[in-house]
This record gives C-alpha cells, sequence and structure tokens, in this order.
C-alpha cells in the first residue's frame, strides 16, 4: 500500500463527506464521524497492523515515534496541505496501533457561525477574568475558545499567548499579536510556559487544558492579576466546574483557592452538540455569569444551589441548558429525545416542554 496516497485519499473524504474524525484501528475499515455517528468507509480495506504502522510513519517524525514507543500515547498534530490541520492521537489498544483524527479547519468561523450566543462577545471584550468552556470530549470546546481569541485578535491591540498541546487552530496576527507555544516543542509544560507569562508582556492567554492543580493555580493568579485567561475543562456543567476546580487542590488550599475563584471567575460557558434534524450539529449551551450572587455561594462552599442562580438569571444573561434544549426543540432544530439523552434534569425538560 502507497500509505502517503492512501492518507491523502482518507483525509480527502474526511473533507468531502463532512466528517469530523478519523479513526484508523486494525482489523476495521477505516471510520468516519459525520453528524456524531460513525460510519465505516467499506469502499477501503480493513487495515492491517502493518498499515497502520505504515500511517503512522506518515503522521510522527522520528523523535514523536520514538517517544510514542515509550509512552505508549502521542499527543500531534498534522498540516494537510493548505487544506486543513488535524490534531491526532495514536495509542496501543489489545498491543496495536490504533489513530484518532480530529479535523481542525483552517477557517475560523465566528460566533455567529457556531450558533453560540451573542453574548460570548462580552467576555471578550473583558480585559481580565478567567472564562471556561467546559463539556464532554468532542463537543466543540476549542472551536469555542478560537472563536473568542479571533475575536479579540480582529477588535484589539493585545498580546495574546495560546499554550497547547498540540496547537490547533492558527491564528493571524491582525489587530493583535499572538504567540503560539505547543508543549514539548515550544516549552517543557503548561506549569512553565504559564509561570513564563508574567514575564512576556502578555495581555490574553488561551490554555489548551487545564491538566493539573498547578497549571489552574497559575491561571487564576493570572486571572486575578490584570490579565484575560480563557481555558477548557472536561466538566458537564457549572457548578461540577467550580467543584472540579477547588477538589483538585489538597484541603488545606482549598480555602484560598475558593476566594481568588470567586473573585476572579468571569463565567463559564458550557456546550453540547446535537443532531440536527436537517443535518449536521448544533449546539445547545449553558452559561454561568460570575455576579455577587455566585461569588457568595462560591466562597460560602453553597455550589449546590448554582444551578438554581443560573435558571432564574436569564435576565441577567445566564442561560439554563434545559431551556436551550426546550427551546431547540419548539424551533424543530432537535428531537425530544435528542434533547432528553443530553438532559442532566430530563424531569426539569419534561415540564418546559
Amino acid at each position: 500500500m502507497d500509505y502517503q496516497s492512501t492518507l491523502t485519499k482518507l483525509l480527502d473524504a474526511v473533507l468531502l463527506e463532512g466528517a469530523s474524525d478519523l479513526h484508523l484501528s486494525v482489523g476495521m475499515n477505516p471510520i468516519v464521524r459525520v453528524s456524531g455517528a460513525l460510519t465505516p468507509l467499506l469502499t477501503e480495506a480493513k487495515l492491517t497492523p502493518e498499515d497502520v504502522q505504515g500511517f503512522l510513519g506518515i503522521l510522527l517524525d522520528g523523535e514523536r515515534r520514538k517517544k510514542f514507543a515509550e509512552t505508549q500515547e502521542s499527543d500531534f498534530s498534522y498540516a494537510y496541505g493548505e487544506k486543513a490541520r488535524f490534531r491526532g492521537n495514536a495509542y496501543f489498544e489489545r498491543g496495536r496501533t490504533a489513530i484518532a483524527l480530529r479535523l481542525i479547519p483552517r477557517t475560523i468561523r465566528t460566533i455567529k457561525e457556531l450558533n453560540i450566543p451573542s453574548i460570548l462577545e462580552n467576555f471578550a471584550a473583558r480585559e481580565q477574568g478567567f472564562f471556561l468552556v467546559v463539556g464532554p470530549v468532542g463537543q466543540g470546546k476549542t472551536t469555542t475558545l478560537a472563536a473568542l481569541i479571533e475575536k479579540i485578535n480582529q477588535e484589539r491591540t493585545e498580546h495574546i499567548i495560546t499554550i497547547e498541546d498540540p496547537i490547533e487552530y492558527l491564528f493571524e496576527n491582525k489587530k493583535s499579536l499572538i504567540d503560539q507555544r505547543e508543549v514539548r516543542i515550544d516549552t517543557a509544560s503548561f506549569e512553565s510556559a504559564l509561570a513564563s507569562v508574567f514575564r512576556e508582556d502578555v495581555d490574553v492567554v488561551m490554555i489548551g487544558e487545564m491538566r493539573t492543580p498547578e497549571t489552574i493555580s497559575t491561571a487564576v493568579t493570572a486571572a486575578e492579576t490584570g490579565h484575560l485567561v480563557l481555558s477548557t475543562l472536561h466538566t458537564n456543567n457549572a457548578a461540577q466546574t467550580v467543584d472540579r476546580i477547588i477538589d483538585s487542590f489538597p484541603a488545606a488550599q482549598q480555602e484560598q483557592i475558593r476566594i481568588q475563584l470567586a473573585g476572579s471567575l468571569a463565567g463559564i460557558f458550557s456546550q453540547r452538540l446535537i443532531p440536527r434534524i436537517a443535518g449536521g450539529l448544533i449546539p445547545a449551551c449553558e452559561l454561568l455569569i460570575n455576579n455577587n450572587a455566585v461569588q457568595n455561594l462560591i466562597r460560602e462552599k453553597r455550589t449546590h444551589e448554582i444551578q438554581t442562580i443560573i435558571e432564574t438569571g436569564s435576565q441577567d444573561g445566564m442561560i439554563d441548558m434545559n431551556r436551550s434544549l426546550a427551546d431547540l426543540v419548539r424551533a424543530g432544530e432537535i428531537t425530544p429525545e435528542s434533547a432528553y439523552s443530553r438532559s442532566l434534569n430530563p424531569k426539569l425538560l419534561e415540564r418546559l416542554l
């Protein structure tokens, strides 16, 4: 098999089918994910161990292949000419190599094009604060962050630093100066890169993912000291996000981080991509805006009451996930079944419908 030409054909199929992901696994046809559903490419042969290794040889350079053999995991990015970029992960399953590739379009879509609430533009206009985009894997968190960064890039003269593993969307300097740093290539770790931003005359920091208490602590401190910090977490909703942040610290440090978070948090945006009746995906969302009431709940360890603040805070711009789902059902965008499967409180959703 000519692995380069075959990979080119497979990546072209991703673009042609409007797919979000490509999976290469031993014993399976190549599989693409379209509108949330996995579909095998039956016109392609089932892959052998040698085939997957052949693709890996194209996707990873020598140093990364060596590291992959040692750690059995590898995050990477792959530039497909001028057409697109892919975020990849190579891993082992049952002793065999497998590869997952996620499409990162070249064009950064706007907040309006993504069908996410225009109120998010308010957070891109902030001078400082800590703003999080949360949700499970594959729900468009990185794409939403990219839209916010591009909004700043087009409208403000700021120094923006992104810290990613790997770099996904590529930004072109417009009004802002954007430096993109990739972990293990441009910096040893998220922690070391974050520690350095204070000496780099930075205005806005985008952290691809907060993985450790050290990263979270430095990010919160940066937001406290006059920077706008944007990041993601794999959590389901705003209340869970606050708890996850605080619980990641030892008990002796939790009170301090609770106070810092209450003061520095700007908002938490949670999103889910749901199959549209007409085809494609559409987001349902939740938005927590940190006001005085929310600050008090965080300080007083009453985060279980945050959901009530969101449900009753629409006049302040807050968005409740169940209401978002109900609005999409009533608009004929998604089925009730899709809405119920994404709701964390189906009984409340039933009342709204």
